[in-house]
């Protein structure tokens, strides 16, 4: 379906109502098995997806399905704890649809982070990455159907979807906190099966260092709308057909406990330099 200006006006004003006089400035959407950030955002307002108009709720593993307002190394900051997927039934537009919201609440910084596959075989699983660039263009557009001009332009330019200025911030917060931080593209795959061992050599020859199943068809919705987007990769596993073993979702949860500690304290030093 296609979402009317009203909706989203709806939701944003449910929100509201939540809120009182508090304005998030810096949306923050985290992925499998990184949820836990939103626990510790202080004075924390937390509002499930299923108490909003008009918001699908997040059926993955690892997605606790709410949002958390508060504050966070000094931001003002609104956390989705787990997304929506295409994989789980939504149409890129309903998987987009919270990210407008925040947009309309205030949110002008979009910090994305996503657990994925590593293409590179020279790399390891639990590196991070630092998402300089995407593909995404075997799927629709969660621009498609009518634009509404109050978020952006009919065809908006995508030469900048991961902004640079971010990116240089991340690097500094990196070296800052001793945590290494590869540099690559993220592969847009929209699932829920994993990737057989010829695609993944196909996505190598194509030119994607990550590959997962979230967080493009945000980026594409947060850049529409004139947000800043910072993008972060937890490499949580090797892709299909580098290791004899087969995939699970397990092994993706467990990475991410186990990155637990340098994902954190990345995430918060960059929070820190905006």
């Amino acid at each position: 379906m296609d979402y009317t200006m009203e909706q989203y006006r709806a939701s944003a004003r449910a929100v509201q109502e939540r809120l009182g006089g508090f304005v998030p400035k810096t949306a923050m959407i985290l992925g499998s098995g990184l949820g836990f950030l939103g626990d510790e955002v202080e004075s924390a307002i937390p509002i499930d997806y299923q108490d909003i108009p008009h918001f699908k709720v997040s059926t993955a593993p690892g997605h606790r399905g709410r949002l958390v307002f508060g504050h966070l190394e000094g931001q003002s900051v609104a956390v989705m704890q787990g997304r929506m997927h295409h994989y789980e039934g939504y149409s890129y537009e309903a998987v987009v649809y919270a990210l407008r919201v925040l947009r309309l609440l205030g949110c002008d910084t979009l910090i994305v982070t996503n657990a994925a596959g590593c293409v590179r075989t020279e790399w390891n699983a639990g590196d991070l990455m630092l998402i300089t660039d995407q593909i995404k263009m075997f799927s629709e557009s969660p621009l498609r159907g009518e634009n509404l001009p109050e978020f952006g332009v009919r065809f908006p330019d995508a030469s900048h979807l991961y902004t640079p200025r971010l990116q240089a911030l991340a690097r500094q917060a990196a070296a800052e906190q001793g945590v290494s931080l590869r540099e690559g593209v993220y592969f847009y795959c929209y699932g829920p099966q994993y990737e057989t061992p010829a695609e993944i050599r196909a996505v190598r020859l194509l030119g994607g260092d990550a590959v997962g199943m979230s967080t493009a068809p945000e980026v594409v919705a947060a850049a529409h709308c004139g947000m800043e987007v910072l993008g972060l990769t937890l490499l949580s596993n090797m892709a299909a057909g580098i290791l004899d073993q087969p995939l699970s979702e397990q092994e993706v949860l467990d990475a991410a406990a186990a990155a637990k500690g340098k994902f954190s304290s990345l995430v918060r030093a960059c929070l820190r330099r905006l």
